[in-house]
């Protein structure tokens, strides 16, 4: 018997409709378990904003880091405070196929309205390799299914032509598209909507923090930004002025979240990691907005200094953001 979560189910095709939809920061306790309470308070938070889903164990939630286990009891966190009101997407990214699967029959029991995969990694895929994945994903788990492309991550781009081909043949019901290729992404855009994928609900989103004005204006139909944990009504306001063709409206929010993007780099580079320095101002952000009750973050990952929580400090002053 499925231990699906018994609220209401998000209406067929809802998670396809595009809006701003950020891949949720993982909150940890002094001892580095889930924390609970965080958690259900920074959902709370973003559906306030007017968010349009929510994305669970990505890259921002520290997937990398976290057992199969944890993994899971978030998205179940996750899901009984959406209570259907939004989708769930949840995150199913692994090295291979099989395990792939296993993940995404694991996060379609706990709750998830779609999954959200990456193409294998550690060894090399060949293009054709990478649509035979997707088409053994999607015959597996009854779900719509998301391709991720983060090639920064993965090693390896899933070229436009593959995403295209499996669109029009209605194994993916959307990409989610974090390569940071805009070229790409006009290609990926404009075969899909030459195929007709894009008229039968294909949804293409960026997970551009700092150009999702331009993706939008390029056609892409929403955002998964990792800062949108930080500032979710900025990017809500970002989403509407593009939709309504308030183009400079829209400019000038994503001019205001640039800036307050610097606080990713906050970290030294001689001590911490680009990651590290990313999810620990994050984290350090949503503490300061009260969201969090920590900022800790996972293993091996290192902490901000007292002059870097700081610098957090000023970019969240500059940007007009206070406690919630």
């Amino acid at each position: 018997m499925s231990d699906r979560p018994a609220s209401d189910p998000v209406p067929a095709g809802r998670v396809l409709t595009g809006g701003v939809i950020p891949p949720l920061c993982t909150p940890l306790t002094e001892d580095r378990e889930l924390d609970v309470a965080s958690l259900e308070r920074l959902c709370g938070h973003l559906l306030e904003a007017g968010v349009s889903g929510l994305f669970v164990n990505g890259s921002t939630g520290e997937l990398a880091y976290h057992t199969d286990a944890f993994r899971l009891a978030a998205l179940r966190v996750v899901r009984g405070v959406a209570g259907g009101s939004v989708p769930v997407l949840a995150g199913a990214v692994d090295m291979t196929t099989n395990r792939v699967i296993a993940q995404a029959r694991a996060a379609r029991e706990a709750g998830a309205d779609a999954v959200v995969a990456t193409v294998p990694f550690y060894t090399p895929t060949h293009p054709d390799e990478m649509a035979d994945h997707f088409r053994a994903v999607h015959a597996a788990v009854d779900l719509p299914l998301w391709a991720y492309d983060i090639p920064v991550n993965v090693q390896r781009k899933l070229p436009a032509a593959v995403t295209a081909r499996l669109a029009a043949d209605g194994v993916l019901a959307g990409l989610k598209d974090s390569s940071g290729d805009l070229d790409e992404l006009r290609t990926v855009l404009r075969l899909t909507e030459a195929s007709g994928a894009r008229a039968h609900g294909f949804t293409v989103l960026t997970g551009s923090e700092t150009m999702a004005d331009t993706a939008l204006a390029l056609g892409a139909d929403g955002v998964v930004p990792g800062l949108g944990n930080v500032d979710p009504h900025g990017y809500v306001a970002l989403y509407e002025a593009a939709r309504r063709g308030a183009l400079q409206d829209a400019a000038v929010q994503q001019d205001r979240l640039r800036r307050l993007f610097a606080l990713t780099r906050v970290g030294d580079p001689a001590r911490i990691g680009a990651y590290s320095s990313a999810l620990g101002a994050f984290k350090e952000a949503l503490r300061q907005r009260g969201l969090l009750t920590t900022a800790h973050t996972p293993a091996p990952l290192r902490p901000l200094t007292g002059p870097e929580r700081a610098e957090v400090s000023r970019l969240l002053a500059q940007a007009g953001l206070g406690p919630v």
